[in-house]
């Protein structure tokens, strides 16, 4: 999947709606998931596979949004 401006800017409003600390990772990156300049870092391009680590009170909350957010993402 790639996380250029657009979708990392849905990406990262999205994580920001939520309690949670939240990063992704990817190749041996990690990024905070609320900061579209880290997000757009990582260099995620179609076919990345990303991690997402959430904790707090509304993580597993935070992991469906996200995982929905870039599930339909292609490069």
């Amino acid at each position: 999947m790639a996380l250029h401006a657009r979708p990392a800017g849905l990406f990262v409003k999205t994580a920001m709606s939520f309690q949670a600390q939240l990063t992704v990772q990817l190749d041996g990156k990690t990024a905070n998931a609320k900061s579209i300049l880290a997000v757009l870092a990582l260099g995620a391009s179609g076919g990345s596979d990303l991690t997402l680590i959430a904790d707090g009170p509304d993580a597993a909350q935070a992991l469906d949004a996200l995982g929905a957010c870039v599930a339909g993402l292609v490069e």
